[in-house]
């Protein structure tokens, strides 16, 4: 039996996978890594987008925004801002989302309600660009 890849991800509000994997891939701020058995020793903040999580033939993603990985002899951990697996993404709900977030931004009239309304949107937007 070939060796696995000990992988966890975890957001605030829950654990969404633990499992022994063949390969992870996830977007970090510096770009693209991918995660193999044995990986060396590393530490990095993601970038939105899916890690890509493959077991044999079959592969599960899920959206991340933002968060910490941390590779060591034990495994592969993801601690993630915000997950969301990519089947429970709707991508015509999220368009919806957009061009209300898009419109709350032109009716906010404090730099508050701005700051706000653009935060939603790009967090929106992330989640758009990555499906």
């Amino acid at each position: 039996m070939a060796d696995k890849l000990h992988f966890n991800l975890v957001s605030p509000e829950k654990e969404l996978m633990s499992a022994d994997v063949d390969q992870v891939d996830i977007p970090g701020t510096e770009g693209w890594i991918g995660v193999l058995p044995n990986h060396s020793p590393l530490m990095t903040t993601l970038a939105p987008g899916m890690v890509r999580v493959k077991t044999g033939s079959d592969e599960s993603r899920i959206f991340v925004r933002g968060g910490f990985a941390e590779i060591n002899p034990d495994g592969l951990t993801v601690l993630a801002e915000e997950a969301v697996r990519a089947e429970d993404l709707d991508a015509a709900a999220i368009a919806q989302k957009v061009k209300d977030a898009q419109e709350d931004l032109a009716d906010a009239d404090t730099d508050e309600k701005k700051l706000v309304a653009q935060q939603s949107l790009d967090r929106l937007k992330e989640m758009q660009a990555a499906l």
